[in-house]
């Protein structure tokens, strides 16, 4: 089996909420999704696609998914997309970095081995440890009276867990963790992420502030180390986020134990063959793992659908729904969404097909 056509599709996943606000005056109002497909002469289409939470989100942009299949692209035709771990290093000798850009490539090749062996992306992965893997949902950053209004409609549909959206002015801040936590209903759990968004004094001044309550707190600062030195000084758990960039990062977080909890964003990791490779060894070291992507519609959800599904349950702390997050799809089928958890399909590789009438005509196509 060889790859005859790569094509990129660009379209924008309007926010079903407005505006969605999260961290240090950052606000999305509509996301670039990217979706990559690659044609075989077997007849058989995988699809992969990565969508950034804004242009500006730790330096991932639309542009530059372009600009990597510029190069990638014709080193790839005529390889088998079957061997996977082929293509991985293919690209990574092509291009050093911007896993972003070769995450839909990556999840591509995937859904194509799937298929051509009729089995679904999950089984390849090592099984369904987790059959419905919790959900969380986001609240961003509004008035507090808004923000408690959205998670009891939340909670009316299934939601137990909830991502209070922090990072701006560490007073207010303060006022939102300690008017939403206590509102808890039993079972349920809350992270207070700032999305990197506070100086180290103003986190630990959070931290003190609220010590009494029970949340993660989540990616205080924007580097590692300011981090570390903030989960030096609170007993609160810390989940890391942003900073997770791969292997290395893995590593150090379990030598300094310096998280209770890390998410894993499969674009951030450069894609499922990466991704499972951190989550795997993390899981070893007895380490939670959050199992989620920067944005995107149905083919994203479904990849990391099938990513949280092969997760051991006692490790996956949650996943999100982010095809429910979007007035407008990427595919058609796919992860579904019910009380509260998260579904992989069990069709062979993905289960979910590119919606074209909503991707358009392609933006790049190389054959």
């Amino acid at each position: 089996m060889k790859i005859t056509k790569i094509s990129l599709y660009q379209t924008g996943l309007p926010y079903v909420g407005g505006a969605y606000v999260w961290g240090a005056g950052n606000a999305i109002e509509v996301a670039t999704a990217n979706v990559v497909v690659i044609e075989t002469d077997a007849g058989i289409i995988g699809c992969g696609e990565f969508t950034p939470c804004g242009e500006n989100y730790m330096v991932a942009h639309s542009q530059g998914v372009a600009g990597a299949l510029r190069l990638l692209a014709p080193k790839l035709l005529g390889e088998d997309p079957r061997q996977v771990a082929r293509i991985e290093g293919i690209m990574d000798h092509v291009i050093q970095g911007h896993g972003y850009a070769k995450g839909p490539i990556d999840a591509a090749c995937w859904d194509i081995l799937g298929q051509s062996l009729g089995a679904p992306l999950w089984m390849l992965l090592g099984g369904k440890l987790t059959d419905g893997a919790p959900m969380y949902r986001v609240a961003p950053q509004k008035d507090i009276d808004a923000t408690i209004k959205e998670m009891d409609g939340y909670r009316a549909q299934g939601y137990r867990q909830f991502q209070v959206k922090v990072g701006g002015d560490w007073a207010v801040d303060i006022e939102r963790i300690r008017s939403t936590v206590p509102l808890l209903q039993p079972g349920e759990k809350a992270m207070a992420d700032a999305n990197q968004g506070w100086r180290v004094d103003n986190a630990i001044r959070v931290a003190r502030a609220t010590r009494d309550l029970d949340y993660i707190m989540e990616q205080p600062c924007k580097t590692y180390e300011e981090c570390l030195q903030v989960r030096q000084r609170t007993d609160l758990p810390m989940k890391l986020d942003e900073c997770v960039t791969g292997m290395a990062a893995a590593q150090r977080i379990v030598q300094d134990k310096s998280a209770e909890l890390v998410c894993l964003k499969l674009s951030n990791l450069g894609g499922i063959s990466k991704g499972r490779k951190v989550r795997d060894f993390l899981v070893e070291n007895r380490m939670p793992v959050v199992a989620e992507d920067t944005w995107g519609g149905e083919i994203t959800s479904t990849l990391v659908a099938h990513f949280a599904a092969s997760t051991p349950t006692e490790y996956l702390h949650n996943t999100t729904d982010l095809m429910n997050y979007n007035t407008r799809s990427t595919g058609i089928g796919g992860a579904r969404s019910e009380h509260g958890k998260l579904y992989a399909p069990n069709a062979p590789g993905l289960g979910v097909t590119p919606d074209y009438d909503s991707l358009g005509d392609p933006v790049a196509e190389y054959q």
